[in-house]
């Protein structure tokens, strides 16, 4: 049993001997980092998650982090008890920490069970505050956009983002300003909500200007996001069914009506602008594409002619 005199320095060398551990933690292989918490280092690391002392907590975050890369890993740090600890790091953490814990809850959160824990902990107005303050190019707003988007899957997550002084406006300034990846995890996120409660969350996302964002996505984004940009745009319409065969229910008969609805001058002159943008864009890109396909339809030593028989008959 240790002296009384003798427990801080025993305490400062255990933390001194962990901090060194750590370090070798980030440069391991998966296959290693599965047998460090086959090995039980979980228990001392999630302690330290609770530690006063802010470095600590900060070495700690980032081996969670470094472990929840693997599959195998992931429920059993979700049964550790380690995603609360996570989100009071979010919450009270220093910035490094806050950075790699909402990395590690996007890793962790790719497990269904993980994802109830982190809903339960109340974790979206953190990940919020991240995500107005960081810049919205960055991996940070991609991760956060990236829980964001599997949180709104459930009604809590959707009434937790919508209550959130700018949690919707963040979102929408991801949307527009993000990576590729990042503006498809914000379309997604707007999309799910829409489809969920058409009703409900329409006008909230309406009202952040989302408009000029998707419509530059429905001719810019990826091949993932351009898809959900047009079906968002389809339910962020006053009517979501289609017009009479009279009037077909083009991507410009959708924005003109949407626009219609929006208060203010400045947003719809907005819109309207960015409407006829995207259509001169579309139609340099379709006759890119044309041009392109001609090209490879005739070879160098072939007549057009043939190139254009070849066509007519398919």
């Amino acid at each position: 049993m240790l002296f009384e005199k003798e427990r801080p320095y025993f305490c400062m060398r255990s933390a001194f001997k962990f901090h060194f551990s750590l370090y070798w933690v980030h440069g391991v292989g998966r296959r290693n980092k599965i047998s460090i918490v086959e090995a039980g280092a979980l228990e001392p690391i999630t302690s330290f998650l609770e530690s006063e002392n802010p470095n600590l907590r900060e070495y700690a975050t980032a081996s969670l982090l470094t472990l929840s890369v693997s599959p195998t890993n992931k429920p059993i740090i979700g049964a550790s008890g380690a995603i609360p600890l996570l989100v009071n790091t979010l919450k009270d953490g220093s910035p490094q920490a806050k950075v790699d814990a909402v990395m590690a809850l996007s890793n962790l959160s790719t497990h269904p069970e993980n994802l109830s824990i982190i809903l339960e902990t109340n974790a979206t107005p953190f990940i919020v505050s991240l995500l107005k303050t960081c810049r919205k190019s960055s991996k940070l707003a991609e991760k956060c956009c990236a829980l964001i988007e599997s949180l709104v899957g459930y009604e809590e997550g959707r009434i937790s983002l919508t209550s959130e002084e700018g949690g919707v406006l963040a979102v929408v300034e991801v949307l527009e300003n993000g990576t590729p990846q990042s503006r498809e995890h914000a379309v997604g996120a707007l999309l799910r909500m829409c489809e969920s409660d058409r009703c409900k969350y329409r006008e909230p996302i309406l009202r952040e200007g989302v408009i000029p964002g998707l419509l530059e996505l429905t001719v810019q984004g990826t091949s993932k996001s351009q898809p959900k940009a047009r079906t968002l745009l389809q339910l962020l319409r006053e009517s979501p069914y289609s017009r009479a065969e009279a009037e077909p229910d083009t991507l410009q008969n959708i924005v003109c009506d949407i626009i219609s609805q929006i208060d203010g001058d400045d947003q719809s002159g907005k819109a309207k602008k960015m409407l006829a943008e995207m259509v001169q864009v579309s139609m340099e890109q379709s006759l890119r594409h044309l041009q392109q396909r001609a090209l490879v339809c005739t070879p160098s030593d072939m007549p057009i002619t043939t190139c254009a028989s070849e066509v007519s008959s398919k």
